[in-house]
Parts: C-alpha cells; structure tokens; sequence
C-alpha cells in the first residue's frame, strides 16, 4: 500500500493513483476528441511492409518527424506503391498506441504531395464542364461496329502505343492504323493533344479516334485535365475512346470522350471486335444458313413430291368435271321440276279461295231490289218528320224575335247613357230618352214620371196594345 502523508503535517491532500494503462487510455481518448481529422505532409521514412497488410512508417520534415500507420484495409485501395523518400499528404487521425505509449498518426488516405491543389482544380473544371453539359450522355456517340480505320493520339515513344497496336494486330490484323503523333506530359502538352484530335478530325481518314496515355501520377496525367483537351474531343467528328492511366485514373478527358476504357489495351479492345469472334460468328452464322437452306430444299422437296401426286392428266381432269357437271344438271332438272310443281299447287290453293271469297252480282242484284223501296220509304218518313220539327222551331223562334214583339206595337226605350230603361224611377223630368220602335227611331224628353197605380194611361196603354195584338 502506498503511503500517505497526514495533512496536519503540512502537505496537500492525495491525489488518486491510477495504472499506467488507464493514463494511456485516457491521454488517447484526449488526443482523439482534441484533433480531429486532419492532413498532415511530410517526407516517407522507414516504411515497412508487416506480412498483415500493415504499413509502418515516419512522416518527418526538417524540424521533427511522427509515427504512422496505415493498415491493411486502407493500403489495399491507394492505388499506387508508397515509397520512402516520398512526400506525401495524409489524412490522419492523431491518437496514442496505447501497448507502448507511442505518439502515432492512423492515416486514412495519403496522396502525393500537391496532389491537393491539382485535385481540387479537377474537380472545379469537372463541375463547370458538367454544367455546360460538355459531359452529358445525350452527346455521346456509339462506336463503328466494324471500323476499318482507327486513328491514335499519343506519343510514339509511349508504352500504350505498343499495347495499342499489340491489341489490334493480335484482335483485328484487318484494321488500318493512322498515328496522330502529340507529347501526352509535359509543358504544352495539352495544346498538342488537342491540336491533334482536331487535325485528326479535319482529315476524317479514320472511322474511330483513340486517345490513350500509361498510367502515371496525377501529375503525369494532367495534360488530360485541360479544357482545350476537352472542347476538342466534343468538337471531333469521329466518335473517340479514351484511355488514359490506369482502371483508377479518371481525367477530364475521360468524362468527354464517347466513350472511357480503363486502359490502352481496354481501348483498343473498345475499338474493334477481335478478328477471331468475328470469323467464329461467321460460321456459326454459315452454318446456321447452311441448315435453313438444306430444311428448305427438303420442305420444297416434299412440296414437289406431294403437288406431282396431285397432278392429273388433262383428259382425267376433263372426265372428272364433266361427270359432276352431267350431276349438277340433273340436280338442277330436278329442282326446277319440284319447284313447278310446289309453284302449281300454291297456284291451285289460290285460285279456290278466289273462287270462294268472290261475290254472286246475281243473288245481291235482288236483295238490292228489294231493299230500294225500304230505302224511299224510310228516306220520305224521316224527310216528313224533320220538316215538321223545323216548322216548330220557326215558330218557336219567331215568339222569340225582338223585331216581331216591335212589330206588335211594343217599344224599347233608352236613358242618355244608352240603357234600357225597365223602371219609370229611374228617369228623371226633362231627361232625354231614346224610343226604338219597329221602324224607326225617336229622341224624345221626358215631361213627366208616373208609378205604375198613379199613370192614368197605364190601363188604357195596355188595352190599346192588347187591342191592337
């Protein structure tokens, strides 16, 4: 057990103790959340190869230098050799190998050095180009099927140019190979490949363009990332392959060629069919003609054979239709026999219902002759009898009309206003009135209105109109 020293002696209360692995734990845990992931450059310095995959290595520069590793996971997909002496960028995280205490970097992806800056150009001009639409798919071109032509751009010291011609010579010995000759790295290399796709295009000799360049740094690579590299081959009137690097390289050239290959040899391979598929093809393609033809010619054959045992001499051909020519008249004779004969009887059927339906002029001239006198007696009775009520309805009529009770002595007499006058109250001394007698008419004054009891020539008015009645 560890001592420990009172406080009333003068010293400062304990701190806790703790093993070394958890100060190890905890000073990695600190220098992880502290830093977060960074890049870090520096030169490659003992670097060794664990049979696990790991890589271990110093980063150092000219004032100090840290421990690195790189495991396995993460070293299979650099896509390059890491070596010493090189100078590098590394995404790392800072932390504490805690077994040892050791101060180490966990590198998550290295890069060469200043690869950052050329990295963030590429993807500017990509981004741009794509929104321009320099890249986009409906521009793009599909390949000569059997080109007999193919034009290359690159160095003629190149190795792709080898694996070009290597490819095409041992795939397509058929095809004709034009070389556009252009430095692929350097100073001005872009202007140059650019320069010779478009002559390239200006010369139309070919039917396919390959760009090719061999792997490299992206340095190595970068005249690939010009523009003008670009703009040419959307510009070309040849449909062109690219292939440039390694299957992990992509540059700008890539994105605006017809079509990107992985490689040189993938290129070449893009651009022509190889000669031996295309004659196996052929004679699977012959000898499935071939078949077809021989199934034919025996399908015909058999036709022959069958139409040769339908043929007939003409002298039978004539005997056979004239047989059924003899059978078809006599069912004709037939018919027209059974057809009279049905015609005959329905004829016969008609004639007796006529026969039964039509009338004796004979027998309905008497009763016509006997029913006439009926006819002129009954015509005269009700002739008599209609005479007879009109006389009553004349004399009903004349009771009724107004011209014959005027005619009678009777008179109708009219205010001022135009009404009839039934009462003698209604008038008034010296009120004009209006007498219609049977002929005539008579304005006249009243002088004088009696009541019926108080008019002395009420009664004798009366007696006088009876009298003259």
């Amino acid at each position: 057990m560890p001592e420990t020293v009172s406080a009333s002696a003068g010293f400062a209360a304990p701190t806790p103790v703790i093993p070394v692995s958890m100060l190890n734990r905890l000073a990695r845990e600190r220098l992880e959340s502290a830093f977060p992931l960074c890049w870090v450059t520096g030169e490659v310095s003992n670097l060794s190869r664990a049979p696990s995959g790991h890589l271990y290595f110093s980063l150092k520069d000219a004032a100090a230098q840290v421990r690195c590793v790189m495991f396995r996971s993460r070293a299979q997909v650099l896509g390059w050799r890491l070596e010493n002496g090189q100078h590098v960028e590394a995404r790392v995280l800072v932390t504490l190998y805690e077994a040892r205490g050791d101060f180490q970097l966990n590198v998550e992806a290295v890069r060469r050095a200043g690869i950052g800056n050329l990295y963030e150009q590429f993807l500017q001009l990509r981004e741009r180009l794509e929104r321009e639409g320099l890249f986009a798919s409906a521009g793009k071109r599909a390949l000569p099927a059997f080109p007999r032509r193919i034009g290359v751009v690159t160095s003629p010291q190149a190795a792709a140019l080898r694996d070009v011609l290597s490819t095409l010579g041992r795939r397509a010995p058929q095809v004709s190979i034009v070389l556009y000759p252009t430095p692929v790295q350097g100073e001005g290399a872009g202007a140059q490949i650019a320069d010779a796709i478009r002559r390239a295009g200006e010369r139309g000799e070919c039917e396919l363009l390959i760009v090719c360049r061999g792997g490299g740094s992206m340095e190595d690579l970068w005249a690939f990332n010009d523009e003008r590299v670009a703009r040419a081959i959307r510009a070309c009137p040849l449909p062109v392959v690219c292939g440039v690097g390694h299957e992990t390289d992509f540059t700008i050239a890539d994105f605006a060629a017809d079509q990107r290959a992985p490689t040189p040899t993938a290129a070449a391979e893009l651009a022509a069919p190889e000669r031996a598929a295309l004659l196996a093809r052929l004679a699977l393609a012959e000898a499935a003609l071939r078949r077809q033809v021989e199934q034919l010619c025996e399908q015909r054959g058999q036709q022959l054979d069958w139409l040769a045992r339908q043929l007939q001499h003409p002298a039978q051909y004539l005997a056979r239709h004239r047989e059924r020519l003899h059978k078809l008249q006599g069912q004709l004779a037939a018919a027209l026999l059974q057809a009279s004969g049905h015609a005959r009887g329905e004829l016969m059927r008609l004639n007796h219902r006529l026969l039964l339906n039509r009338p004796d002029p004979a027998r309905h001239a008497g009763r016509l002759a006997a029913l006439a006198p009926r006819l002129q007696g009954a015509w005269h009775d009700t002739q008599q009898r209609r005479r007879g009520d009109l006389d009553v309805l004349h004399t009903a009529l004349s009771h009724l009309n107004p011209q014959a009770v005027l005619a009678r002595g009777y008179s109708v007499v009219s205010n001022s206003r135009g009404q009839i006058v039934r009462n003698s109250r209604t008038l008034e001394p010296s009120d004009g009135i209006a007498v219609l007698l049977h002929r005539g008419r008579v304005e006249a004054a009243v002088t004088a209105v009696f009541d019926d009891d108080d008019d002395p020539f009420a009664g004798g008015a009366i007696a006088s109109a009876a009298r003259h009645e």
